[in-house]
């Protein structure tokens, strides 16, 4: 593909000229990339604004590795690239990240057209769900890529999670490959961070899930406002095509606000609950140790369901994605045979069995909202019995501040016995993390200590374990690392607690 192809249907504000001296249209482009450190030869250097960086910096370093052209967001340095270097082809562009999306979209041939995506976004249940949405999918011979925080699947293959949502030039080189090995399913995890920058940018989608909105990420948003008009981004149509159909979650505080603006936006809006009405529902739910079982009500016909599935919030996972399912042309009667295969998602209500006598349990749960929901479904497991909810979780560092002294109220209120420790501190003294943690937690009443070694700290709470126990360790799940100050060390809560397990005499596996 050569520069005159490749910007064809980029959106710009000037474009620099290109002559017979540096014969640029003769030249195949070799790639689009926006990180100046994989730059090669024949490749285009993307320059963008970002929040934290500005990859104009970086155009000297692009055009010394051998960058074909650049394409910058910065009027200031397209006129510096005309002055000090008149022959490298340049464009310039209003924002990086759209421009960015159209390259990618061009020079891998336009993978988005051979897909139909389904995006999911929320606070809480995105991975849960996109990871069902996949299952369901596949149970009905669709071959598909999902894209999400735990792994990417590309047409069955597992790979390594880099981020949530990856920028667009590598989201779209993963459809590439898919639809290269026949995908024809994108699933996806749309995180409010991805829809506020534009990196789903060109990506069409045909369904779109909401899962619910409870306070996270105010880091980045400011306020619950912004927070919400991200998300809701996905559904309105203002920065991206409007979904075909929106799959919203009737419960939310959000719905109503949430189902007027994809409304309005044309989609068809497709409902789910427990308990209320709505289009997919469940009602007598019965939960036990091994799941739930619920008479599911939709549209398209009625049944009962068993699931393998733990906790309420996994009913409603579980709702989305059957709608979102269906939406994608897979019948009732396929979903619902498919619903006694579906596996747990790992490091969400995930078990720790060293065959001790009480239950472990490792979950990503690192919001107020999410640990409530965490407590309650252990509340759940003991129900009738002399058991206690023992709770282990911290807070991450360079995060929303406000959240800690919520989370620690959350845990004192759901839990019998606390342990306060470090989760990801990153460059902030774990001390200082959890000093924000404790007044929240100590106004509940609820006994807990603390320990910021969390390897420590979760021998200490399988330590306070008796039978009958359940003792909750929230806020990493999948996560095979920590981050700390001096650097990031290897951690697997799943791999510290069963050691822990085993020195306290206990054998077996998980």
């Amino acid at each position: 593909m050569q520069w005159n192809e490749l910007i064809r249907d980029v959106t710009a504000i000037s474009r620099g000229p290109i002559s017979a001296e540096n014969a640029i249209s003769e030249i195949t482009i070799t790639g689009i990339e926006y990180d100046s450190r994989r730059v090669g030869a024949r490749s285009v250097f993307v320059a963008m604004r970002g929040g934290t960086t500005d990859g104009n910096l970086y155009i000297d370093t692009a055009i010394r590795q051998g960058a074909a052209g650049i394409v910058t967001d910065s009027p200031e340095a397209f006129a510096q690239l005309a002055a000090d270097d008149p022959k490298t082809p340049r464009l310039l562009v209003e924002h990086g990240r759209p421009a960015l999306a159209q390259l990618a979209s061009a020079f891998f041939e336009h993978p988005e057209r051979k897909l139909r995506a389904t995006g999911v976004t929320g606070t809480n249940g995105k991975t849960t769900t996109a990871f069902l949405i996949e299952s369901l999918l596949n149970a009905a011979a669709r071959s598909s890529i999902l894209v999400g925080t735990i792994e990417y699947h590309v047409a069955g293959e597992v790979r390594p999670s880099a981020h949530t949502t990856p920028e667009s030039r590598d989201l779209f080189e993963l459809m590439a490959d898919g639809a290269n090995r026949g995908a024809t399913e994108l699933v996806m995890e749309v995180s409010s961070h991805a829809l506020d920058q534009g990196r789903v940018t060109g990506i069409g989608f045909d369904v779109a899930v909401f899962t619910n909105l409870t306070r996270d990420h105010l880091d980045y948003h400011g306020t619950m406002e912004q927070y919400f008009a991200a998300k809701r981004l996905l559904f309105d149509g203002t920065k991206y095509p409007f979904p075909r159909v929106a799959v919203l979650n009737a419960g939310d505080p959000y719905f109503p606000a949430l189902a007027q603006a994809a409304a309005k936006a044309s989609s068809q809006v497709v409902t789910y609950g427990v308990g209320i009405h709505a289009d997919w529902r469940a009602d007598d739910v019965r939960l036990t140790p091994a799941g739930a079982e619920f008479s599911l009500a939709s549209p398209f016909g009625s049944t009962r369901i068993k699931s393998g599935l733990a906790g309420e919030v996994n009913v409603l996972n579980l709702l989305a994605a059957l709608a979102a399912a269906n939406a994608r042309d897979v019948p009732f009667d396929q979903l619902a045979n498919a619903i006694p295969t579906l596996k747990p998602v790992p490091g969400r209500f995930q078990p720790v069995d060293a065959g001790q006598p009480f239950t472990a349990i490792v979950d990503y749960a690192h919001t107020d909202d999410a640990l409530r929901n965490l407590t309650a479904l252990a509340h759940q497991l003991i129900a009738g019995t002399q058991g206690r909810v023992i709770t282990l979780f911290g807070c991450g560092g360079d995060r929303d501040r406000t959240k800690r002294p919520k989370m620690g109220q959350a845990a004192g209120e759901g839990s019998d016995f606390v342990v306060v420790t470090s989760d990801n501190p990153r460059s902030e003294d774990p001390e200082a993390i959890i000093a924000e943690i404790l007044p929240g937690l100590a106004a509940t009443g609820t006994r807990y200590i603390v320990e910021a070694d969390r390897t420590r700290a979760i021998a200490l709470a399988l330590t306070e374990a008796t039978p009958g126990d359940v003792v909750l360790l929230a806020g990493k799940g999948h996560e095979k690392e920590q981050i700390l100050r001096r650097g990031t060390i290897f951690f697997d809560d799943a791999e510290v607690a069963l050691s822990a397990l085993r020195a306290l005499g206990y054998g077996g596996g998980r």
